[in-house]
């Protein structure tokens, strides 16, 4: 063993110290808190410790109906004034009415001006001034928090929508508006707050049935263990028991046709053509002809015939497959600590996510606060410009466009650093999908190592290398890092491309032509298929490293060619692969899942009275079935991988040596009987 692709190991370590400066720099700059707390129209958060705001936790909106949804008002800055308060308000109330009334109801001016600006209580200025100005609101609506902001508290009553069973209001400005102005605003902000209301309860069963959910999981982690077990007597009957069962029920088929062919037969008007009776919306009609059933019966009759002769002359590789399925679970008995891996590749991934996704929240976060003027006229040649909140009174923004004000609009800034966040958010995006296709083929590198040290070994099991496993990870750290960061790379730059493309795709929708549509769609599909495709020739390139230790492209080259000699084989190891196993992750999550839902709804006497009191009962039991089809996923991808290396080795195996003392075959027994070599040579004691 020596080391191989080491310009692309030392770059790949250069990339990891540059993410790590990268992720520094981000953290020293970036600030969450833009993401955690609100920010008013002034720049400041609400509900920050050790700040005026600190009690002032909400964020408060002037003209709730200048905001078109609930998006505009999370995501956007919505174009009015903003203001951080400590509680919604609770009731109607508009400006002219408090205006008139503070001087015998003083409660009122004083319960009104807690949602004005801070320090302002003149409530002899004119209503039109404190308009202009936006010194207070024109109305107050009875609102609740949601996302640390007040949105109007809608409800339906009598399948009317309301706003505190009202269905009307005054706007402030001397009009009487609907409530179903804020129709738009009400329908998202309703979905969402049930959303929310839905969302509580699903966190509340988690918190009393976590137990039994990972019970349940545990149940699917042993159930797969024993499928892979019992693959090594079963995978045969198995297959053969769906072949006959397909046949049989295509044999079926063909006679019902047939049946039905013969059953019309002197029906008035079942001998007429498709042709005749043209195109039918009701296709029951199509039924009502003897030409529809003769039409199914020879389809039948060809995919019958098709799949007999397959498996008249397809029989011996398939009978391999299934030898090779045989020996990967007893490859595996033999190693089983392999089953575990996979735990350490999903740490390594949950550990490039979190870094990734704190990089990207600090990245978004590191702008400084930018001001732009809110004009309420229309025609201010100032309305969204920069401004500088320190300076804006004393320009002439104010006289030539009355009532403007220069207030937050994003973050953002105009240094080096922040011109080129963008690039750095796409460095993030880059590195993260490098480092994660690494950690999966280190993970296949690995596995493989392990597996072909069992094929390898001339005497099974004596022959197997003590640690199998933690050996083959140290090879491939110490000698094939390069190599496996060099078939990351190659993956990870095709699926930054499918990103950018599916970018394009989303933001272009709405304006693009035909031909852009039709060009945008052929690049999508063309990159999925040649990813498709790498994923192939790197893992079995991972397979041959692991094997010879030689460097990246000469690996996945000696692959390629060995599948492309023994096609036919891949083709049918691959498809009796994958039923079996997805036949053995549908067994293990159906099976789970049927003892949950027997559980979750009482249905198990024994253990009726232990089964916790839920607000759903499919939340555990959905958990459960997509964990435990996850838990055999993980598990049957171990297998998969054994099944490709040992095939990679039979190939080889056969290719280099011809069963001859000189040259002995290392596969099994079994495998030497289908092929009906010459016996194997005597193995030494």
């Amino acid at each position: 063993r020596r080391c191989t692709d080491i310009i692309c190991c030392v770059i790949f370590i250069v990339v990891i110290l540059g993410y790590i400066a990268l992720g520094v720099v981000a953290w020293v700059h970036g600030d969450p808190r833009k993401v955690i707390y609100p920010t008013d129209s002034y720049g400041q958060f609400c509900g920050q410790k050790d700040t005026l705001n600190a009690n002032k936790t909400i964020l408060f909106y002037f003209n709730i109906l200048k905001c078109a949804s609930p998006v505009v008002l999370i995501n956007l800055q919505c174009p009015t004034t903003q203001l951080c308060v400590s509680k919604c308000p609770d009731r109607f109330a508009t400006y002219i009415d408090v205006q008139a009334s503070y001087r015998y109801k003083p409660d009122q001016w004083n319960y009104f001006r807690q949602f004005c600006k801070p320090g302002f209580n003149n409530p002899r200025k004119s209503v039109a001034q404190v308009l202009r100005d936006e010194d207070c609101p024109s109305m107050i609506i009875p609102s609740r928090p949601f996302l640390k902001r007040c949105f109007p508290d809608f409800s339906t009553k009598n399948g009317v929508l309301t706003v505190a069973n009202q269905t009307t209001f005054k706007d402030g400005r001397g009009k009487t508006r609907n409530v179903t102005d804020l129709r738009e605003a009400a329908n998202g902000i309703n979905n969402v707050l049930d959303a929310r209301s839905v969302g509580m309860k699903i966190f509340e069963d988690y918190a009393i049935s976590w137990y039994w959910i990972l019970i349940g999981l545990f149940i699917a982690m042993m159930l797969s263990l024993l499928f892979l077990v019992l693959l090594r007597f079963t995978a045969g009957v198995l297959f053969w028991i769906f072949i006959f069962g397909v046949i049989g029920i295509i044999g079926y088929g063909i006679w019902h046709c047939y049946w039905e062919y013969d059953h019309l037969k002197g029906i008035p008007g079942s001998d007429l053509t498709v042709y005749d009776i043209g195109f039918q919306t009701d296709f029951k009609v199509y039924l009502q002809l003897r030409q529809t059933w003769l039409a199914f019966m020879i389809i039948l009759c060809g995919v019958e015939v098709i799949i007999i002769l397959m498996l008249i002359f397809l029989r011996n590789r398939i009978r391999i497959a299934i030898a090779l399925l045989k020996e990967g679970s007893r490859a595996i008995g033999y190693i089983m600590s392999t089953l575990f891996y996979p735990i350490v590749t999903f740490l390594l991934i949950a550990i490039c996510i979190s870094y990734w996704a704190v990089t990207a929240v600090f990245l978004a976060t590191s702008g400084e606060p930018v001001y732009k003027v809110m004009a309420n006229q229309t025609l201010c040649k100032y309305a969204n410009l920069t401004c500088d909140p320190e300076t804006f009174n004393t320009t002439n923004v104010t006289k030539l466009c009355p009532g403007a004000q220069c207030t937050f609009a994003f973050y953002g800034g105009e240094s080096l650093y922040h011109k080129y966040i963008f690039i750095f958010q796409l460095a993030n995006a880059f590195v993260f999908l490098w480092l994660v296709n690494f950690a999966i083929a280190l993970g296949q590198c690995t596995l493989a190592g392990a597996f072909a040290s069992y094929y390898w070994a001339y005497r099974k099991p004596a022959d197997i290398p003590l640690w199998p496993l933690f050996s083959s990870f140290g090879r491939a750290i110490r000698y094939h890092t390069g190599s496996l960061a060099f078939g990351a790379l190659i993956l990870a730059i095709v699926q930054l491309i499918r990103v950018i493309l599916e970018y394009l795709d989303h933001k272009l929708k709405g304006t693009q032509n035909s031909f852009t549509r039709f060009l945008l769609c052929c690049l999508n599909c063309c990159f999925w298929c040649l990813e498709k495709f790498l994923k192939f020739i790197n893992r079995n390139a991972y397979i041959m490293i692991a094997i010879y230790g030689k460097n990246f492209c000469t690996s996945a080259k000696e692959a390629f060619f060995l599948l492309m000699r023994n096609v036919v084989r891949v083709a049918v190891l691959d498809k009796v692969t994958d039923f079996l196993l997805f036949l053995g992750k549908i067994l293990v999550a159906g099976g789970v899942g049927v003892l949950a839902f027997f559980f979750f709804t009482q249905r198990i006497p024994v253990f009726a009275k232990e089964v916790p009191m839920l607000n759903y009962y499919w939340v555990p039991l959905l958990t459960v079935i997509i964990g435990s089809y996850l838990v055999a996923h993980g598990f049957f991808s171990v297998y998969a991988m054994c099944v490709d290396t040992l095939f990679l080795c039979f190939c080889e195996d056969l290719e280099r040596n011809d069963g001859s003392t000189a040259k002995p075959y290392f596969m099994s027994a079994s495998l030497h009987r289908i092929l009906g070599k010459k016996k194997l040579s005597p193995k030494k004691a």
